[in-house]
């Protein structure tokens, strides 16, 4: 650079207000302030709502199987009795399949939390 010529100015920006939102939200979870301890808590109530709720439709359905038991005893399927034909081939799916469910739609829940503290105001 010669003498004549001067260094081309440069404009300085301060930090979007969005970014300035995300990194204080963030610090209230991290440090647990009352703002940050609410969010939390109303994640973990809405886990424990899912859990319970998916641990009713579980209960429900092996109660129905003992109801099924109580009603028809001796009731044969496939040279099986049913309640044991239930208890092999029902049991089993359906407690994998809610515990699939219940993995997914926790992990929506927590994804929306990120959502909603990375969210402008």
């Amino acid at each position: 650079m010669s003498e004549g010529e001067r260094p081309q100015r440069q404009r300085v920006v301060l930090a979007h207000r969005r970014g300035a939102r995300m990194v204080r939200t963030r610090i209230e979870v991290q440090e647990q302030t009352q703002v940050g301890d609410a969010l939390v808590r109303g994640l973990v109530r809405a886990q424990l709502g899912l859990a319970l709720r998916l641990g009713a439709v579980v209960v429900f359905a092996v109660a129905g199987i003992v109801v099924l038991n109580r009603a028809a005893p001796d009731l044969m399927v496939f040279g099986m009795r049913l309640n044991w034909l239930l208890l092999a081939v029902l049991a089993y799916p359906l407690l994998y399949g809610v515990g699939r469910l219940y993995v997914r739609l926790a992990e929506q829940g927590e994804k929306d939390f990120v959502r909603v503290v990375d969210s402008e105001p």
